[in-house]
This record gives structure tokens, sequence and C-alpha cells, in this order.
């Protein structure tokens, strides 16, 4: 290839991808150099500061591993000096709450809070609207909530605060600056996020994807940051947001309090050691959408109706092997949470019993479980005040938290007037 036709080749390259018109003819290698050469710069620039955002790891193994570790550490800490951590954990308030979130996190939260740990509890009611075209529920269920939260056990206090995020705006206004802090590619790589994305366009939940459902872990990261909160108890499932929030956290230390102290701590997960709570189906996680859910403000005979359509199998021997007979040992999981006895010493018991044995067993099991639980129930049905004045009165000392957050972060922004 002759010089003069190298240079038209690397012509039509630069108009190509630097979008400049350029004629090498006369050849100008001056001019070249002055308009290419600050394109190119920027370029450099732009990439740098992509791979000063890159270091956030979804590996989802090596994560976990590391998120288990530190979490054991929690456990053996926290009962020793309760003070030393502030726990934030919370709920979307997209209906009322059955038994999976009993076991699964509602039971934790009550002994963290009776252990003396300053527990925030959140309902993300701005969240319902990232993939949920409904919102005319959204106070009932916030209520609805609360009369569960409390029914269980969890007891507003100087040290346990229930609140809706809404009511919390200058935790809201963390956004912006966090939203600076985290690069377009981060957020798209999220693997939880991608899931939901997924499974909602294909159950029809939502018609389309906004961007808040790309930038709700960021709204999250405010959630736990805005209070300082450095324990948050999660499932595997959740510690992509976890880790985005700790390295939210880091850049905006690194960042903005080089000559100062840390505003923000790296929060950790308490992992839950609850195992996944599969439906009255036994093949998908409970949940009201998929009407596998046993509610905990269901009554005793509801909850039988509901155990006795539950989906067990054609052996009439009762035996525990999740692997092979999953809605068998899904129900024996559930009498083993019940009762504290291991789904092995439950199983030997019913023994030829059949499936009916085993879903009378449930039944009586879960009703005298939550029977004080449902009676608590009742009665905070009745007080709709009482209700009203836990969220407004958590809600005015969350913002109190907020309003001193938000005026350290300004400050170390160079933003105080």
């Amino acid at each position: 290839m002759q010089f003069k036709e190298r240079l038209k080749l690397l012509q039509s390259i630069v108009q190509s991808h630097f979008k400049v018109k350029f004629n090498f003819f006369p050849l100008n290698i001056g001019s070249f150099y002055d308009r290419i050469m600050p394109k190119l710069r920027r370029i450099k620039s732009m990439k740098k500061g992509e791979n000063q955002m890159a270091d956030l790891d979804y590996d989802s193994n090596k994560t976990f591993a590391a998120a288990v570790e530190r979490s054991k550490k929690i456990e053996e800490d926290i009962v020793k000096n309760p003070s030393k951590y502030r726990v934030l954990t919370g709920d979307r308030p997209t209906g009322r709450l059955h038994i999976g979130h009993y076991f699964g996190s509602l039971q934790n939260r009550v002994k963290l809070s009776k252990m003396g740990v300053p527990t925030m509890i959140l309902i993300a009611d701005y969240q319902v609207l990232t993939d949920h075209d409904a919102f005319q529920e959204i106070s009932q269920n916030t209520k609805q909530l609360v009369i569960d939260y409390l029914a269980a056990g969890i007891e507003p206090g100087e040290n346990v605060i229930i609140y809706p995020h809404s009511y919390v705006p200058e935790a809201n206004q963390l956004m912006l600056p966090f939203l600076t802090l985290v690069s377009n590619a981060e957020l798209e790589r999220n693997p939880t996020v991608k899931e939901e994305i997924q499974s909602g366009l294909a159950n029809g939940k939502m018609k389309s994807v906004n961007a808040g459902m790309f930038t709700y872990p960021i709204h999250q990261a405010c959630d736990i940051l805005f209070c300082k909160g450095n324990v948050v108890p999660v499932g595997k499932d959740q510690l992509p947001h976890l880790e985005l929030t700790r390295t939210i956290a880091r850049r905006f230390n690194e960042k903005y309090c080089a000559d100062r102290e840390p505003i923000f701590p790296e929060p950790q997960a308490l992992l839950s050691k609850t195992p996944s709570i599969l439906g009255l189906d036994g093949n998908q996680k409970m949940s009201k959408s998929r009407g596998n859910a046993i509610m905990l403000c269901a009554s005793e005979d509801e909850t039988a109706k509901l155990i006795k359509k539950a989906k067990t199998d054609g052996e009439r021997h009762i035996s525990y092997d999740p692997v092979n007979r999953p809605e068998v040992a899904n129900l024996l999981s559930l009498i083993s949470l019940c009762t504290g006895d291991t789904p092995e010493a439950i199983a030997e018991r019913i023994g030829d019993g059949g499936g009916g044995m085993l879903k009378n067993t449930l039944t009586e099991a879960l009703n005298e479980t939550l029977r004080p639980l449902r009676t608590k129930r009742a009665e905070l049905e009745k007080n709709p005040e009482y209700i009203r004045k836990v969220l407004t009165e958590g809600a005015e000392r969350a913002r109190a938290i907020a309003v001193q957050t938000l005026n350290e972060v300004r400050a170390a922004m160079n933003m105080v007037i």
C-alpha cells in the first residue's frame, strides 16, 4: 500500500471514530496533532476514570466466602458488644408478611433488638415503584407491616426505630453524590438486578424497565449509610447490593475525607442461618404472588386448609431427603423451625403415617407457634392510631439522624454556606 493510500485509510478511520472531518492533503501534521490529540486525551481520561471505578467485584463465590467469614466474627462479637453495632433492616410494603418472612428475618430482628443492638427498621415504600405498577395499597401495606413487626415481638423504643424512607428526605438527598461514585457499567453488571428484571418481565409484573431498577441499589446504600448502619442482615442473593454500598462508602471516604475522619462505615453482612423457605408447592421460594404462602394474618382454619393442599409425593413412608423428595423435606423443615427438632427426627416419628400425618403435624406445630403472634396482631388491628404513632415518631427520629449525616456530607464536599 502506497503512502498516499495509507493516509486515505487513516483519514477514513479518523473521520469514522472521532467524528472529525479532516483532509490530509495537503499534509499538515501540526494541524492533525492539534485537532486529534485533545480527543485522544479525553478518551484516555475517560478510560482511566472507568478503570478507577472497576474495582467493584460481583464475583459471587469470592464475595460470599469473604462475607461468611466476616459474618461469623460479627455473630461472636455482637453478643458481647451490642452497642458497637447499628443494624439496618426492613421490607418493601408490597403486601402482608408470611411465615417465610417470620422464620427468615423477623425472629432474628426480635433477637437482635432484645440483645440491645440499635436497630433501624426501614419500610422501603419508594422502592415499590421500581417494579410495581400498583401503588394504591402502599399506605395500607405499610401499616400492615408495622402490625406484623409488633406482633412478632419487635418493640419500638430507644434502640429500635421503625420508619418509611419516603419521610426521611435528608437520607434521599444522599442519592445525588452517591450516583457520582458509581459507573453505569457497575450498575448494569449487578447480578441481582439482572435477575429481578428478567423475572419481572417474564411474569408480567413489569411492562418495561425503568431507570429506578438500575439505581435502586444506590438508594439502598442511602438507606444503610444515612444512619451509619454497620450491620445488615441479608441472604446470599442480596450480597451484590451490600457490596455496592460498601464500595460507595469507601469511595466517598477516600475522595472527600482524605483530611478528616471517614464519615461512613463499610457495612458488613449478617448472613441468615435459616435455609431458604420454599412455598407449599415445594419447588419455589415462598411468595404471596405465587400463591404458595401462609400469611401471618391467616386464621388457624385458613392455615389448615392451605397446608392440606400442600404438595408432597406418592411415597407413604416419610423420610427427609431434600434432593429426591424436596416437597416432603420442605414440610419437615417447617415443622423443625416450629419445634426445634431436626427434620430427620420428625420424619422418623411420622414414619408410615404418610402425607396426611405429615400435614397434620405441620398444621398443629405452626398454629401453636403463631398463636401468640396472631392474638397480638388482632389487638393491634384495633388500634390504628398507635400504628400511625409508631411510624410518625420513627420518621421523626430517623430524620434527626439523617440531618446530622447530611450536614457532615455537605461539610466534606465543601458545600456549607
